[in-house]
């Protein structure tokens, strides 16, 4: 995943440039990671990015270059790294922090190991304890692997026990390939960007630039973990957000899984809608149309097949159709609302019978992370 962006922000006014820029609180001791969004004035989310707490350190290096004041370790989408280097400069120039932007996206390669068996990969190249007291979930540290320094950070794209490794560039072919010999007796194998989209797209991990954009809210998004409303901190969009709570989510991100043929239920009443089939596998990509109650309410923004659940798995936002009164705007949308409607999702012209969701149905309770199978 060397593809990502990397960057570090450093100096005297780290903490307040943090404080504005993230939405969730990034205050956390050294060795601390914390997922959150960049959010623009209007409330938009311009990226969701995980944030590191560095401590500093006796030497300058690219895994823990010398500074003064505070430093994060901020770890990107790659597609969308020019996208954040942008937003962040701006935002540090328009405020005045006292702080500096390093990019080391090329001096830095990155290595997830993910699954039920990378704890035991992982240990026998690691010089650490990787034990849930000794290393939980979202934190990192600088340890060895093979012999080489390595940030590793206890975290997942995909919804299983894992860990990425950020690797300095000098040093990621020697730590692959230990982690190839180590894992060989243990099934570990190569897995691709489409391998990642899928097993996101079933725990309902966002995607920013499809299920989550500069015109979409955490709120809206299901993100409003991510944001430290409950403090008095002040952040970027935080006022957009704080109207858009006080007067009721005009749409949510709903989660939609295509219905098994045997869970089959009544078509809703002829609207105009297309036929109504059932195919749990028909392939869907994003934009299909999201029928409820015989009515258009959105589309999706992404889809996908889900392994485990063996189902076609959809993401996008539902509106009330009925809409409010002219001068207010659209009508609030209720987790009763989407839980009471009678779903399709339209491809290519035919409807699929489809079952809304609040949050996947994937590993629900999130023990899968935690290493609990």
């Amino acid at each position: 995943m060397s593809y990502f962006g990397k960057f570090y922000l450093l100096g005297p006014d780290a903490a307040k440039a943090a404080d504005w820029l993230f939405s969730a609180d990034v205050r956390r001791p050294p060795g601390s990671t914390v997922y959150t969004c960049m959010l623009n004035r209007r409330g938009g989310t311009e990226s969701d990015l995980t944030v590191s707490r560095l401590a500093p350190g006796p030497q300058a290096s690219p895994l823990a270059p010398a500074f003064e004041g505070d430093g994060y370790y901020l770890a990107v989408g790659g597609a969308v790294a020019q996208h954040n280097w942008s937003h962040i400069t701006t935002v540090l120039q328009d405020q005045k922090f006292r702080c500096q932007l390093i990019d080391s996206s090329e001096d830095l390669g990155m290595i997830s190991v993910q699954g039920p068996a990378s704890r035991a990969i992982l240990q026998e190249v690691l010089d650490a304890d990787l034990g849930d007291e000794a290393f939980p979930f979202s934190t990192h540290k600088l340890v060895r692997a093979a012999g080489h320094l390595v940030r590793a950070v206890r975290l997942s794209f995909v919804g299983e026990l894992g860990w990425e490794l950020h690797v300095p560039r000098a040093s990621c072919l020697p730590v692959y390939r230990a982690l190839m010999a180590a894992g060989k007796a243990r099934g570990l194998v190569n897995a691709g960007y489409r391998a990642i989209d899928s097993l996101s797209v079933e725990k309902g991990y966002r995607h920013w630039h499809a299920d989550l954009r500069p015109d979409d809210s955490p709120l809206e998004a299901g993100l409003a973990f991510t944001c430290k409303l409950k403090s008095a901190v002040p952040f970027l969009g935080r006022e957009a957000l704080e109207q858009q709570r006080a007067a009721g989510l005009r749409r949510r991100l709903v989660c939609f899984t295509v219905d098994d043929p045997r869970e089959a239920r009544p078509p809703p009443p002829h609207t105009g809608a297309p036929s109504l089939q059932n195919a749990r596998k028909v392939p869907m990509f994003g934009l299909e149309a999201i029928w409820r109650d015989g009515q258009v309410v959105g589309h999706t923004r992404r889809a996908g097949f889900a392994f485990v659940l063996d189902k076609t798995v959809a993401y996008g936002y539902v509106r009330d159709p009925h809409g409010g009164p002219p001068l207010l705007g659209p009508t609030p949308v209720s987790p009763d609302f989407v839980r009471s409607g009678d779903y399709a999702l339209e491809r290519m012209g035919v409807t699929y019978a489809a079952r809304a969701h609040l949050k996947s149905p994937f590993d629900p309770d999130g023990k899968r992370v935690k290493g609990i199978y």
